[in-house]
């Protein structure tokens, strides 16, 4: 139901408190929604005046302009005109709420001691040749503002009876001129609220202002004069700081209870039919683990026939992942539209196509908009920010609930209704030299559409990409430090945690340990580099890559220095091995340094074994990079103190073991196939 029909049924004689709010609103917009949610707390008496009409009172966020609301009030004053006891607060809707009740308005007003009381500002509009005919205060605001206006019906009505203008003339311009003539001031019995103890106007006043959080509900608190103001209008250019102060006041959060609000228009899909969602996806630079961006979109749990799919890619360098996507799931969601970097299309243009499909498509419910940097960890988001049925969600981490926010980017729902009717244009990504999603903001807030965040569940998580380099064969094992979470979740083993909280590890041979550390996708990669890479080194006694230029004990190996990954490799030691460490080798605390850092290569043809050798460490890690039968046959580890062999290695898994002294070991023939291995010499 509309949340002003039972309010606009007023009836006088049922209303006790004598006080009726008037306000002029000719659609709803979000800003009115709000306003009503705030008189509805307080159980105020509300009639609105001129919705559905057609607004012509002039761009008054601009300019001058509003002379229609005067016109709409003079219009409704005439038939209260003679309620003597009856007391008018005539109100702005789109950017006012409440933050006290009638009771406190009519104490304050009878206070006040006056027949009309206007609310006051510091800053004089619109013409500022008037300041001087208005009368000095000593302390206080001084100059008229039309946002705000109590007084008893049969004198208010004396005001606005006066009115002989257009539309488009300015409203607060006819008030000032009527409050600075003294005569008409002293006949009318006149005032300011000087010192906000009923209004609050923000603008010019917003660093007067703070939140005061008490145990039943949120106020604003002017700190110059010391007042709790009930009306708090967020005129001028201050509406972004009034969203600021909507999203606490009167009760919409708090410290004890949390968030109030959240849960009123939340809706059950598991109850409902799922509705149809075009989820834009724009790839516009060069992305870490876009694979896996991907592939959770597959895995999101929501039915994929109520799914379409549009992606836009600027970037060539991903149209592989693209096309290897498309190939495998092209047939999983309702329909699938990729626009690649042929197209040549700016960020801006390509945001604009992607709305403009949900726009054009009637039966599109929700346009969900996800750059490729955000990595959605939780399967529900859609399906949750759905349910919360706000106009644009958008997942951040603050105090939990739902908040009104001036900016969005990255990741955002919108409703397709919304698209239809108060975005029907298409052009709301290109503004001046605004980043396109800062120009879709600043579109929306003008056209005064709420964005909203939530984060009463986690979502996920965004991907760094300032630093991506490109110029590798597999770009996202360099991610360690720029991406740990999500280079942790693509290359560490699933079970390596279980090694810490459920002992999950093997001790082979004495002091040697054995554990799971990378996934096969690490091992392939890692592999695939280095055969890329391609120089190996042939298992010669000369190495002109070592100090003093000589191995006594070579291997067919590639450094992790000669790819560039020397930095990276010790990083993951000091990460993900030196805690096994800890563990394994009680009391000893590794540095996490390595010199040798390399991956050894066996096969029958060039170097199938290693003779028997310490090794220049303290200690040792060796890890399996490919599978034993499937790619090669024989190979493992025999230790030679104890008579102990190791000839089962598993892919992913790391040997650890003592360097020097007490384990002489020799790599056991590869007789078929080949055979990867990591190495690293920790703590030489």
């Amino acid at each position: 139901p509309n949340p002003y029909n039972q309010l606009q049924k007023f009836c006088l004689l049922s209303f006790s408190e004598k006080l009726l709010v008037l306000t002029v609103a000719t659609e709803e917009t979000d800003g009115f929604h709000r306003f009503i949610r705030s008189a509805n707390y307080f159980n105020y008496t509300v009639k609105v005046l001129g919705m559905e009409e057609t607004w012509k009172g002039g761009d008054v966020g601009r300019s001058i302009g509003g002379g229609q609301k005067v016109r709409l009030l003079k219009e409704a004053m005439e038939a209260l005109a003679d309620q003597e006891d009856l007391i008018i607060l005539t109100v702005d809707s789109y950017d006012l709420i409440f933050a006290g009740g009638p009771e406190e308005i009519l104490r304050k007003f009878q206070q006040a001691n006056h027949k009309v009381l206007f609310a006051a500002e510091a800053l004089i509009w619109p013409d500022k040749r008037l300041a001087d005919k208005y009368p000095l205060v000593r302390s206080g605001k001084r100059y008229l503002n039309s946002g705000g206006i109590i007084g008893y019906a049969p004198y208010i009505n004396r005001i606005v009876s006066q009115w002989n203008l257009h539309d488009n003339d300015d409203d607060q311009l006819f008030y000032t001129k009527i409050y600075v003539d003294p005569l008409q001031r002293q006949t009318l019995n006149m005032t300011l609220d000087h010192k906000c103890q009923i209004f609050q106007n923000l603008n010019g006043a917003v660093d007067e202002v703070l939140l005061k959080f008490g145990t039943d509900r949120v106020r604003v608190r002017n700190t110059v004069y010391d007042s709790l103001p009930v009306v708090i209008h967020g005129n001028g250019n201050t509406k972004m700081y009034l969203n600021y102060l909507g999203n606490y006041v009167p009760n919409a959060w708090n410290y004890e209870h949390g968030c109030r609000d959240c849960d009123d228009d939340v809706v059950d899909l598991s109850q409902l039919k799922y509705p149809n969602v075009l989820v834009g996806v724009f790839i516009e630079q060069p992305t870490p683990f876009l694979p896996e961006f991907f592939q959770r979109l597959l895995t999101m749990d929501y039915p994929k026939d109520k799914l379409k799919l549009f992606v836009h890619n600027n970037e060539v360098y991903h149209e592989k992942h693209i096309q290897k996507f498309w190939e495998e799931n092209r047939n999983a969601f309702n329909s699938f539209k990729v626009v690649g970097p042929e197209e040549n299309l700016s960020q801006g243009e390509a945001r604009n196509m992607g709305m403009d499909l949900c726009r054009k498509d009637a039966t599109c419910n929700y346009y969900f908009s996800m750059d490729s940097d955000v990595m959605l960890t939780n399967r529900q988001t859609l399906k949750l920010l759905i349910e919360q049925n706000s106009t644009s969600p958008l997942c951040l981490v603050v105090s939990r609930g739902v908040w009104n926010i001036p900016y969005m980017a990255h990741v955002y729902l919108v409703k397709g209704s919304v698209l239809r009717n108060e975005m029907k244009e298409r052009n709301y990504f290109v503004l001046e030299k605004l980043d396109p999603d800062m120009a879709l903001c600043r579109n929306a807030r003008e056209l005064g559409i709420f964005m909203y965040i939530t984060n009463r569940h986690d979502f996920g998580r965004l991907i760094s990409t300032a630093n991506y380099n490109i110029s590798h064969y597999n770009n996202d094992l360099w991610q360690i430090f720029e991406n740990p979470a999500d280079w942790r979740e693509k290359y560490i083993h699933q079970n390596y945690t279980r090694i810490f909280t459920e002992n999950y590890l093997e001790e082979p041979c004495p002091d040697v340990y054995w554990f799971p550390v990378f996934t096969e996708k690490a091992c392939d990669e890692l592999v695939e580099e280095m055969e890329h890479y391609g120089s190996w080194s042939g298992g010669k006694h000369e190495d002109k890559r070592i100090a003093g230029g000589y191995e006594t004990v070579p291997t067919d190996d590639i450094h992790m220095k000669q790819i560039g990954f020397d930095k990276e490799w010790l990083h993951f030691i000091r990460e993900f091995i030196s805690p096994v460490t800890l563990k394994v080798f009680s009391g000893y605390y590794t540095k996490g340094y390595a010199i040798m850092n390399f991956v050894v290569k066996y096969t029958p043809e060039r170097q199938a074994y290693l003779r028997p050798h310490h090794d220049s460490s303290t200690f040792t890690i060796n890890i399996a990079l490919n599978n034993k039968d499937r790619d090669f046959q024989g190979g493992g580890c025999r230790f030679h103190r104890y008579n102990c062999s190791i000839e089962s290695p598993r892919k992913g898994w790391s040997f650890m073991h003592p360097g020097r002294l007490t384990h002489l070991h020799e790599g056991l023939p590869t007789t078929n196939g080949t055979r990867y291995i990591a190495v690293s010499f920790i703590d030489p």
